[in-house]
């Protein structure tokens, strides 16, 4: 692939990444395989991945204003441990080994797109009084998936707006617009540590980069736009879809 047919290639793919990742879905679903296709190796595609998308992020972050407003308060208390939990995992994939960690990732996505199916239902049985989550069952569900974001990230969006619907907000673009914030901020400091230590590959990042501000700023109309029950199967369909090619993968 030449120089600018790989620009265009990784541009387009920005575009679609950013456009799917904060209408809810998975950014990663498409930029990551994009790098693979260019011929990166998969932990420079991972790290490259990961500093470009934040442009995703940010885009979204942007537009995101209507669908956060009087949830400060929220945005205060998932911002702190999501930062660190990040911060931490982007650090254990720097030194560690992955073998592990990524034989469970792809049942960790599935199973947030299965709460992400099932979250209508779970709010009604909790109305009818069923038992809530415990704050210290979604603080241990929030560091997990935190962590995992900072190691990986693909599929952490849909962990985070399952938690988010299940104990935070019920509304699907709400939940997703907070996932938006959250996310970016606590992305910031692993795409610096990936950046300085991590082997980014520059001349990759800028196409997906542009590409993904672009969609990032589309997305959200899109996600306001979308019935629920349609967006939560395209986010649900998105995260099996990751799964399954993560399970194949590793």
């Amino acid at each position: 692939m030449t120089g600018a047919a790989e620009w265009a290639f990784l541009l387009s793919a920005g575009l679609v990444a950013g456009v799917i990742g904060t209408a809810g879905g998975i950014t990663s679903l498409v930029a990551y395989p994009a790098l693979l296709a260019v011929g990166i190796p998969p932990l420079a595609a991972n790290v490259t991945n990961s500093v470009a998308l934040l442009g995703s992020g940010f885009g979204s972050a942007l537009r995101a204003g209507p669908d956060v407003t009087g949830h400060s308060r929220t945005i205060r208390t998932w911002l702190p441990p999501t930062v660190v939990f990040s911060l931490a995992g982007a650090v254990l994939l720097v030194v560690t080994p992955s073998d592990v960690f990524d034989r469970v990732v792809p049942f960790l996505v599935a199973a947030g797109s299965v709460i992400l199916l099932l979250q209508p239902a779970i709010s009604r049985w909790q109305q009818r009084g069923g038992t809530r989550l415990s704050r210290t069952t979604i603080g241990a569900s929030g560091a997990g998936v935190a962590l995992y974001n900072g190691y990986f990230g693909a599929g952490s969006g849909i962990l985070l707006i399952a938690l988010l619907l299940l104990s935070t907000e019920p509304v699907l673009h709400r939940a997703n617009a907070l996932k938006n914030v959250i996310l970016v901020v606590a992305d910031i400091l692993p795409a610096v540590l990936f950046a300085v230590l991590g082997t980014v590959v520059w001349h990759s990042v800028w196409p997906l980069a542009i590409g993904a501000v672009a969609g990032g700023l589309i997305g959200p109309s899109v996600a306001r736009r979308v019935p629920a029950a349609i967006l939560r199967w395209c986010i649900a369909a998105c995260g099996f879809a990751l799964a399954a090619w993560l399970f194949v993968s590793y």
